[in-house]
């Protein structure tokens, strides 16, 4: 098999390997950590004391590694990392996109602790050898103590109080990058588009026709929306992130939200593709009503009232033009 691979299988490695593989993984996680930490130190600075304490409990049992190594084998530690090691877990470079969510974040981190955890127990289990066996084990209790300690930790830096104010902070974050913009898109993409479609269809009865102009209105909103969205805040000043998300979001729900009710008129039989169309935009006046009230707590039945009575004029209109 070595034929196909330049990487070592892990029953190939010695004991010696084994434990500079774990020293070297050590100081990876401890690495990353701390590059959780000052990504979040300037917003969630208790978040990042967490993920301080935690990288200083790799460093310790990275020394505690090394002792051992140094006691059994000697100072010289062979080097070996984890992408030399056929089947060994893989850390997904999360760490290196910009703009991880606070959940995220605490979510990588404690799935790399049952990663650790769940090769070393199942390396130990393959092993035949009595003394990598009993390394093997201890490196799995070791993973599992960690995840022990990231919870203390995480009790000692995030009280309830804490955490929640963080939380609420990351959510309104994600309400303001992502959910406005698109929101704001999605209305603008659904209602706006609702009048020259269906007064093209009206007219013309002809679905190819009014399937093109909707494709043209959906796909030119959406360039607009995108671009206004982008260039009227840099974010600096309103905390509203990114204008290259916030652009993103709005041209793509405005050009979903008119495509929703133009792509129906694929279909040549006009009376069935016009009440498929009808269809989907009851549903997107409803999902719109939905967003706000999930996540901007608009009263449901207030955001579907102004919804709904804004899409039900904008289609009548557009109805009474295309059939005059």
């Amino acid at each position: 098999m070595r034929f196909f691979t330049q990487r070592k299988r892990f029953a190939e490695l010695t004991g010696q390997e084994v434990l500079a593989l774990a020293i070297a993984s050590e100081e990876d996680d401890a690495r990353i950590y701390r590059g959780y930490a000052e990504r979040l130190r300037a917003e969630y600075p208790a978040s990042a004391a967490m993920f301080d304490g935690m990288a200083a409990e790799e460093d310790e049992h990275r020394a505690q590694l090394i002792d051992l190594h140094q006691a059994r084998f000697g100072p010289a530690i062979p080097l070996i990392r984890r992408e030399h090691v056929a089947g060994y877990y893989a850390r997904r470079p999360v760490w290196l996109m910009e703009n991880l969510s606070l959940d995220r974040i605490r979510g990588e981190a404690r799935a790399m602790e049952r990663d650790a955890e769940r090769f070393y127990t199942a390396a130990a289990a393959r092993t035949r050898d009595a003394a990598t066996r009993r390394l093997l084990g201890d490196l799995a209790a070791a993973e599992a103590g960690h995840q022990a300690r990231a919870g203390e930790l995480q009790d000692t830096h995030l009280d309830t109080g804490t955490r929640e104010d963080e939380d609420r902070a990351a959510h309104r974050q994600f309400v303001l990058t992502w959910v406005q913009p698109g929101l704001a898109g999605l209305m603008d993409g659904s209602v706006s588009t609702l009048a020259p479609i269906f007064a093209t269809a009206f007219a013309t009865q002809d679905t190819w026709t009014t399937f093109l102009v909707g494709m043209a209105a959906s796909v030119g909103a959406g360039i607009s929306m995108g671009f206004t969205e982008a260039a009227s805040d840099d974010g600096e000043l309103s905390g509203r992130g990114s204008p290259l998300k916030r652009g993103l979001a709005s041209g793509v729900m405005t050009t979903l939200g008119g495509l929703g009710h133009a792509l129906p008129y694929l279909i040549p039989d006009f009376w069935t593709a016009t009440t498929l169309a009808l269809l989907i935009v009851f549903v997107e006046l409803w999902a719109i009503a939905w967003i706000q009230n999930r996540f901007m707590q608009t009263p449901f039945w207030r955001a579907a009232m102004q919804v709904v009575l804004g899409g039900a004029l904008v289609l009548g209109a557009g109805a009474l033009i295309g059939s005059g």
